[in-house]
Order: C-alpha cells, then sequence, then structure tokens
C-alpha cells in the first residue's frame, strides 16, 4: 500500500460498504488518537452519505486519576461533531494481568451496548495488528492465535468490525493533524512492565532499523494465518459432522460429540475440530493441556473421565463427550414440595417440571436419587432404579438430577425416560424441561 496517496475516507467507506444496512453504527471511542481519527472520519462521512445512525461509546475503567478527565473530553468531542454519546463506568476485576482483565470489562460492556443488527466500530490499526501477531508468536501460539485481530466477528446481538486495519498509525496520525484534532494520551502507554508497550517502544523500533516494512509485513502474515485459519474450520465443520449425529438424549439441551467419528481422525485432525466445537463456550487450552483431551478419549468405557477447562468441563457417557456449564455444574437441591401439580414446579438450578394428563392424587414432592430407590413397573414388579438407569444408558452426569416424582416414600416417575415417566395406567406424565446452559462468550 501506497502510505502517500492513501485516501482515508475513501478507504473507509469501502471497509464498511457491506454494512450499510445495520441497525446502527455505534464507535468504541476511548478519547486517544485512533477511535478519535475514527470517529471524526465518520462523522464527516455521514454529512455526504447516507449511513446508519452513528453514536459513540466511552467505556471509563477507572484505573488511574488521569481517566477520569476523559469522559468529559469525550463528551465536548461528541458535541462537537454532533454525534451522540454513551458513558459506561466498568469494574476491572484484580487478576494476574491487568490488561486482560482491562479488555475482559470493556467487551463486557460492548456486549451489553450491542442491540441487535447493530454494529461496533473499533480503530485498531495496521500496527496494532504487528504488534499482536508478535505477541501471540512469543506466546507460542498456533493459527488461530497467529490470525491476530480478525477483522470481523459477531459481537453479542451485532457484530464488531475492524475498518483500519490495513492503515498505519503515522496515517491515523497525519490526518489528525491536518484536521486540528485533539486527543488525550494514556500515561499507562509508556509503562514497558506492559507486554505490548515494551514491543512498541523497544522492540519495533529495532526491527524498522532493519526492515522498514516489519509491521506491513508482520500484519500481512496475519492474514495468511487468518486464511489458513479459515481453511482449518473447514476442515473442522466436514470432520464434525460426522460427530454429531443426534442422539437419544439431545432433548437435555447439552452440547455432545460423538466419540467413534473423532477417534477415527488424526490427533491432529482431532484438535482442530473439537477446537472449532469448543471456541463459543470457552477459552481454549494451550498445548501443554490437550492431554486431558487424550485420557477422556481413551478412557475405558465404564470410566467416568473429566476435562476441566476454563468455561466448563468435558464429560463422557454412552459413547459421546458431552460439554457442561453453568448450572450443571452444580448440584441441584431437593426435595422440592409440589402444592399445585396442576402448575409447573420450578427446580432449583435444574428447570421445570409439569405434570400431563389426569394427575396423580397427592401429596407430590420431587426428589433426586440417593441410591437405593424402587420402581413398581407393570408387568415386571419392583425394580432397582440404579439398574433401570443403567438399561436405557442414562450418562452418569444426568443421573442426579432427574427429578423423580414421589408420593410420601413411593416413588411414581422418572422425568423423560420413556416407561419410567408415567402412570401405570398411563394417564398422566411427568415432563422435565432442563434449564438451559449459558455458554458465555468467545
Amino acid at each position: 500500500m501506497n502510505q502517500s496517496r492513501i485516501d482515508l475516507p475513501t478507504h473507509l467507506l469501502t471497509q464498511l460498504s457491506p454494512w450499510r444496512n445495520a441497525a446502527a453504527w455505534r464507535i468504541a471511542f476511548s478519547g486517544g488518537l485512533d477511535s478519535t481519527v475514527l470517529l471524526h472520519l465518520l462523522a464527516s462521512l455521514s454529512k455526504h452519505h447516507a449511513l446508519p445512525t452513528l453514536s459513540a461509546l466511552h467505556v471509563h475503567h477507572g484505573l488511574q486519576a488521569a481517566a477520569d478527565a476523559w469522559p468529559e473530553h469525550c463528551r465536548s468531542v461528541c458535541e462537537v461533531l454532533g454525534v451522540p454519546l454513551q458513558l459506561v463506568s466498568v469494574q476491572v476485576r484484580p487478576g494476574a494481568s491487568i490488561e486482560r482483565a482491562a479488555r475482559d470489562a470493556r467487551y463486557g460492556a460492548f456486549v451489553a451496548a450491542i442491540h441487535d443488527n447493530e454494529v461496533l466500530l473499533t480503530a485498531q490499526h495496521r500496527d496494532d495488528q504487528a504488534e499482536t501477531l508478535l505477541f501471540r508468536l512469543l506466546r507460542g501460539a498456533g493459527v488461530r492465535g497467529l490470525s491476530a485481530m480478525p477483522r470481523q466477528r459477531p459481537l453479542g446481538l451485532g457484530h464488531l468490525l475492524r475498518p483500519l486495519l490495513d492503515v498505519s498509525r503515522a496515517e491515523l496520525e497525519a490526518y489528525a493533524t491536518q484536521q486540528g484534532l485533539s486527543w488525550v494520551e494514556d500515561p499507562s502507554n509508556d509503562d514497558q512492565r506492559f507486554s505490548r508497550n515494551y514491543l512498541r517502544q523497544r522492540v519495533f523500533p529495532v526491527l524498522a532499523e532493519q526492515w522498514p516494512q516489519a509491521s506491513m509485513s508482520l500484519a500481512r502474515s496475519a492474514a495468511h494465518m487468518s486464511e489458513a485459519q479459515g481453511l482449518l474450520d473447514d476442515l473442522a465443520r466436514l470432520d464434525l459432522a460426522g460427530a454429531t449425529a443426534p442422539g437419544a438424549f439431545d432433548w437435555l439441551g447439552v452440547p455432545s460429540l460423538e466419540l467413534a467419528p473423532l477417534q477415527a481422525l488424526s490427533p491432529a485432525r482431532q484438535r482442530n475440530a473439537l477446537s472449532h466445537w469448543l471456541a463459543p463456550m470457552t477459552t481454549l487450552p494451550d498445548s501443554d493441556h490437550w492431554s486431558g483431551w487424550n485420557s477422556l478419549r481413551d478412557a475405558a468405557d465404564d470410566a467416568q473421565p473429566i476435562w476441566r477447562l476454563a468455561g466448563g468441563e468435558l464429560h463422557r457417557g454412552g459413547g459421546r463427550a458431552w460439554w457442561l456449564s453453568d448450572h450443571w455444574l452444580r448440584s441441584a437441591t431437593g426435595p422440592v414440595e409440589w402444592a399445585d401439580p396442576a402448575a409447573p414446579l420450578y427446580l432449583p438450578d435444574n428447570g421445570w417440571v409439569t405434570l400431563s394428563g389426569k394427575r396423580p392424587a397427592g401429596p407430590l414432592c420431587v426428589r433426586y436419587r440417593q441410591g437405593g430407590e424402587v420402581l413398581e413397573l407393570p408387568g415386571r414388579g419392583h425394580r432397582d432404579l440404579k439398574r433401570l438407569l443403567n438399561e436405557r444408558a442414562v450418562p452418569t452426569f444426568v443421573r442426579g438430577r432427574l427429578p423423580l416424582l414421589f408420593r410420601g416414600e413411593q416413588l411414581l416417575a422418572v422425568a423423560n425416560l420413556a416407561g419410567l415417566n408415567a402412570g401405570a395406567d398411563g394417564s398422566w406424565q411427568l415432563i422435565w424441561q432442563p434449564g438451559s446452559q449459558d455458554r458465555g462468550l468467545s
């Protein structure tokens, strides 16, 4: 790209042309150079082009005294440009990496603010992309990580776009100077204890002495990696297609995969397919922690291995791998008295149960398996519940959550299991609607 001839307004309009029908464009506005240029460009373009409604969003982290003046600066800039501004204050959780914690808090605010079919525009540029690639390379990232920042991705109910990834910081600064713009400087950007600052201030100047186009080349490599990751995603979808056949317990609403088709793949393709499947639900493990998958995959059929990840757990049962998160990782609490069997009964951390048909006489109560329960079946007499669950290959993680309908000490039915969930005369059924999992955001 010839930096001296780039036309920033035209370039930006071209990048955003596929998104002209969005409900609104929201600009993540920190008050710094990059987002100030993006905001000014969009406000200027909106005077001559039919664009979606513009507004700005400033997230105040409250991490340093200097930042307390930034909301007022952002407000004054937006007033001059005629762009509405939303201010959001967040709490940054303490942790090992304040950079990561601040980012998590910021993106949490973005997700909450973006409505259906809206677009959030952020101002990361080519130098940021190069820093991200080098930073992740030094951390030993794979192809997915070395793809660096995507140009677009889903965000909450809308999308996040980075339309300036082909533009250098020098070009943004030249535009800001030409337009007489003012912006805030973050004092923390001078703190070389932060990895990105160290790369920006110490490493990249040395690289540029020998390779003046280093940032451009690294950003181009990130684009190549992104293309390679796209091909790996295509392969993952093909491999997962053979592992997503319907199962007998799909009604649980728990994501699962058949193990046999995965076990037939090479280890590398297994990891690729699982990474693709897990990515929307959890932070992916680094290479040192994939041994947990090997243990789960190779365990004996009667074993109960668990692979614990950041966002949940992978369990094995019935020839499938099951992803458990949210309330599935907490114990269901009971018993729960069913005072009005004509109405659905809420089960803490375990969804709802209803009775259809002619309801059995009460008093009724929902309990959970403790061991030793016996159910009377027409033509079979009294049968041990554990054996009945084994006959139906009920996954182990479900057994302690299956609602059991009792009248006094008599077990009447087991929810949702054919042949066990109804009265002896078939005049009523016990129906369980498990609570849905919060699959999280990546």
